[in-house]
């Protein structure tokens, strides 16, 4: 078995260590100095260990701490675990007491730099050989100077090897009154001491991605040979995964692999080890910030959210919720309005409508951007759109707008939502208006316009009042064509006159919201299969024959024949029975990737730093079924054979990442690049940071990012 250099330092210095604690514990014994009984306590034995309770002092005084610690001898091939543990184990506990007047208990354990101990695919993080756990405690000021105290110690601790075996015990020792003096065993304290890791002096960052970096002096290639970062917490990052060492022209960086409890945005604590040419490790305690700003946009997407105030993202917010109107998510709903304002005719009435409507919108995108924020608050991944993730979601949307469409082709009325319905001089009110607003936010999600990726971010970075604010001014953009519509004067006299023509207008309309319900149920097949799409169709079944069954009762009621009012009854029921179909509905399963390219693969943050390696140009498609600008991108652009010719030529490695259902890696990168919702198409060129394209993508503006 070959050792490398520093591993047979590290074993060199620990058969150092271990000869002089046996030999400073014989010494101890043979002196038998009543000061150094004074200051450690009987010892445990086992076939594993030994363990005792040692002092740094032989006496005590009121009011001046001493430290008092949990001194373990380790047989070879045990060890024993850090307050991490890491991924498998369980970290010590000492709790200390004195007794009588001076009271006190012990602060946490001081602990010293742990070791790396990597057990097939798991890693943990430990002690080996002998180690000293010390606490400070501190006697009571004013109690009495001429009494003797007794130190008391109970501590629980797992030893490890081809078994791990839980241990504890008992212990106490007695300390004279007296100003405190150094013990025998108080080497043992300044050891320890000298073992724990020092602040560190260098500028730390963590990106959503889980890119560390430490900027700071003396970081060279020629300083520092290994790197490693020790989290302080366990669940947050891959332990046993590889963190690749950089180095930069600010100092280097470590590639982390995130874990679920990995939170973006947050501060992430550990212990760096750092190891010189000649073997040497140092230990810094140290906290990384959150990134800002990871990599540049173009223009067109807007000014980077880290230098972006409110008065910026506010604009940015508006002119993506005014260009969210042309976007085919939503224009079914704004013909419809617009149909409404038609029939509504006068000014008043106009300007009642489009208030109740732009009521509406803003209420939805409130209610939105509080939920996404609190679900980002409990610690969840959530973008804008991120309520598409849900099968459940997606099927009511799909019944919901399926409704629609029967009520504008006349089948029945929908009194909730009859801007567009055959009834709408009896039907259209402030309540429909308002929830056709509402209609109008929840089929828009799916879709991100140009701005709006960078809004969304900023508003999901500010304080929460900032951010609801950001969200309302992306609503008045999605309310802006409807309100100067109804309300600017001149606008009101492009409005053609009614006619004829417009229930044949309405009638047509009902188709793109069919198409819409085909899309969607598209979605749910990505999301839940075969199964989720049978109990889709199901409710719609349900659906259609509510409205037979209204169109009968209607037909009896306008006859006088009685059990109308039996038949709207059931009609009212199967309405609603698709509702009790969702107890049913499978959970999102792993959404398949769709082709755009023979040599695409899909994305993982090993992959791309695994070509980047390489030095090949990478593009980057992060996108979602129901992303309705993705799929036009993706058919329009990303597919066409100009493109396709382009990657090939430039040996451009595609990477697509779907995000139908929740994807923790995605959201990350989501994250890192300033967004929070799909599509984001980011280009690396050859050892070259990422450019952020725009999220409306052309043949020319994709081959133009590949020239430079």
């Amino acid at each position: 078995m070959r050792l490398s250099a520093s591993s047979f330092s590290s074993g060199r210095r620990k058969l150092a260590t271990t000869f002089a604690m046996t030999f400073l514990t014989l010494v101890l014994g043979l002196t038998g100095g009543a000061s150094s009984r004074a200051a450690e306590s009987a010892v445990a034995t086992t076939e594993r260990d030994q363990a005792w309770l040692v002092s740094d002092s032989d006496t005590v005084q009121p009011g001046q701490p001493i430290r008092v610690g949990l001194h373990l001898a380790l047989k070879p091939t045990w060890h024993t675990y850090w307050r991490n543990p890491g991924d498998a184990g369980e970290a010590p506990t000492l709790a200390v007491t004195l007794s009588g007047a001076a009271g006190g208990h012990g602060d946490a354990i001081a602990w010293p730099a742990p070791e790396r101990l990597p057990d097939g695919p798991l890693m943990s993080y430990g002690y080996t050989g002998d180690v000293l756990l010390p606490v400070t405690v501190t006697p009571v000021a004013g109690s009495s100077d001429a009494q003797d105290v007794t130190v008391k110690a109970h501590a629980e601790w797992l030893v490890c090897a081809a078994v791990c075996v839980p241990e504890q015990g008992d212990f106490q020792l007695t300390l004279h009154s007296g100003a405190p003096a150094p013990s025998a065993q108080a080497p043992l304290f300044e050891r320890a001491a000298a073992a724990r890791p020092l602040p560190s002096p260098f500028t730390s960052s963590i990106t959503p991605s889980g890119l560390l970096q430490i900027s700071g002096k003396g970081l060279s290639r020629e300083a520092v040979s290994e790197a490693w970062f020790v989290p302080g917490t366990p669940g947050v990052i891959d332990q046993v995964a590889d963190q690749k060492l950089t180095f930069n022209d600010e100092g280097l960086s470590l590639s982390l692999k995130p874990l679920d409890g990995f939170k973006a945005g947050s501060p992430l604590e550990g212990v760096l080890l750092l190891r010189d040419k000649a073997g040497q490790q140092s230990a810094l305690d140290m906290t990384a910030q959150p990134a800002k700003g990871a990599v540049a946009s173009s223009p067109t997407s807007g000014a980077r959210l880290a230098a972006a105030s409110w008065g910026e993202l506010a604009v940015l917010a508006f002119l993506g919720g005014a260009i969210l109107n042309l976007m085919p998510c939503v224009f079914p709903v704004l013909a419809m309005k617009a149909l409404a304002v038609v029939r509504l005719g006068g000014e008043a009435a106009r300007v009642r409508s489009a208030l109740a409507y732009t009521t509406g919108v803003l209420v939805t995108f409130a209610l939105l951007g509080g939920a996404t924020l609190a679900v980002r608050g409990a610690g969840a991944s959530a973008g804008w759109g991120f309520q598409f993730q849900s099968s459940t979601f997606v099927a009511i949307i799909c019944w919901l707008l399926f409704g629609v469409g029967l009520g504008m082709l006349g089948v029945f009325e929908m009194p909730a939502i009859g801007a567009g319905q055959g009834a709408i001089s009896r039907a259209h009110g402030g309540v429909a208006d308002f929830l056709t607003g509402l209609l109008a936010v929840l089929v828009a999600t799916p879709c991100t316009a140009p701005f709006m990726g960078a809004a969304v971010a900023g508003a999901l970075a500010a304080p929460p009042l900032a951010a609801i604010g950001v969200f309302l001014c992306m609503g008045l953009g999605l309310a802006s064509p409807y309100l100067l519509l109804a309300i600017v004067p001149g606008f009101g006299r492009l409005i053609p006159k009614p006619g004829a023509w417009m229930d044949i207008f309405r009638q047509l309309l009902a188709f793109p919201i069919f198409a819409t319900c085909v899309w969607l149920a598209w979605v749910l097949a990505r999301q839940g299969g075969g199964d989720a799409v049978l109990l889709l169709g199901v409710g719609l079944l349900l659906l259609g024959f509510s409205g037979w069954l209204a169109i009968n009762g209607r037909a009896l009621a306008m006859r006088g024949a009685s059990g109308a009012r039996w038949v709207r009854g059931l009609a009212a029921i199967a309405a609603v029975a698709p509702l009790a179909l969702l107890l049913a509905l499978p959970a999102p399963a792993s959404a398949p990737t769709v082709g755009v390219s023979a040599e695409q693969s899909a994305f993982s943050e090993a992959r791309l730093a695994a070509l980047r390696a390489q030095g090949r140009p990478v593009f980057i498609d992060m996108t979602a079924a129901w992303c309705i600008t993705c799929l036009v991108n993706e058919r329009v652009t990303l597919s066409s054979a100009k493109v396709q010719d382009a990657f090939a030529k430039n040996n451009v490695a595609y990477i697509k990442g779907d995000w139908t259902n929740r994807d923790e890696a995605i959201t990350a990168f989501l994250r890192a690049h300033g967004r929070d919702g799909v599509p984001l198409y980011v280009y690396f060129p050859p050892h070259a940071e990422g450019r952020v394209l725009p999220q409306i993508l052309t043949p020319d503006l994709v081959i133009g990012a590949m020239k430079g």
